[in-house]
């Protein structure tokens, strides 16, 4: 019997180009996801600077990766409830809200740190 997603190496290579449109989609439909996404760019230099150890680097960087799943995660909750109907729902508003909730508190983890990280290299 085939396994729909196929098994061993096929299966991670079928998750991987999952991924990878995942990340297209993103890309392409989500203005959020494009400006996180530039903000990470945009920081991985200054943290190199800020940073005392690569543990420091890691974590400067992965809060800001941290918001991209975030992000990634409220797009999805975002088209799967706008497929599911278009229509003014309350349990749909709420989806939304928490999911916008969540990429929020993500951003305060990285201003934060980040906010840490300044105040350890200059203070």
């Amino acid at each position: 019997m085939t396994k729909p997603n196929g098994s061993g190496f096929g299966r991670v290579l079928k998750a991987a180009d999952c991924s990878r449109k995942g990340l297209a989609a993103a890309w392409i439909n989500e203005a959020a996801f494009r400006q996180e996404a530039a903000l990470t760019v945009l920081a991985l230099p200054f943290a190199w600077y800020l940073a005392a150890d690569f543990a420091q680097f890691a974590l400067l960087m992965g809060v800001w990766l941290l918001v991209l799943i975030v992000e990634l995660l409220n797009s999805a909750i975002e088209a799967l409830t706008d497929r599911v109907s278009l229509e003014r729902h309350e349990l749909s508003g709420r989806a939304k809200d928490m999911g916008s909730a969540a990429v929020s508190l993500a951003l305060l983890f990285v201003t934060l740190v980040w906010i840490g990280a300044i105040w350890q290299k200059f203070a």
